[in-house]
């Protein structure tokens, strides 16, 4: 039989060779976010964030603004609900994604937008598409780093 003193370490060093494995890939969540949905709002792998497409809607009625400026900012409140739960900012984005359904919002969606992102910006790509979910006009998915803790 072993002796436990000479179990102990060894326990102790399996349970830390298993710690840094779980702490890979973790779901970020929101109160009301996502819900049932097939997805997580976000995920934290390593120092990275991943954040999921957000559209426009209020978290409690959800429903989405009307007017398009209103529902870019709800979009980017959104997002940002999934940084702060994280424990991550618009500081920490390295890239973004900006799905819109009519190119001619540009303008208007780059004015509320670069209220959010202090310098330097982070990386963005802005695609058109034909559409998104329900009424929804613009959708954004963001990229955070940080480096990890050790």
């Amino acid at each position: 039989m072993v002796p436990m003193k000479t179990l102990y370490p060894l326990l102790l060093l399996s349970a830390l060779a298993v710690l840094p494995a779980l702490a890979q890939k973790q779901a970020v969540r929101t109160d009301g976010a996502a819900g049932s949905l097939p997805f997580s709002p976000g995920i934290l792998a390593g120092g990275t964030l991943h954040v999921s497409g957000q559209v426009g809607s209020n978290p409690e009625t959800g429903k989405i603004p009307d007017v398009f400026e209103d529902e870019v900012k709800q979009t980017l409140d959104n997002a940002g609900r999934v940084l702060k739960a994280a424990g991550y900012g618009f500081a920490d984005a390295v890239s973004v994604q900006v799905y819109l359904t009519d190119m001619t919002l540009f303008p208007r969606m780059n004015k509320i937008y670069s209220t959010y992102f202090p310098d330097p910006k982070p990386a963005r790509t802005t695609v058109g598409v034909s559409g998104l979910v329900g009424t929804a006009k613009i959708e954004i998915t963001i990229t955070a780093w940080k480096p990890e803790k050790k």
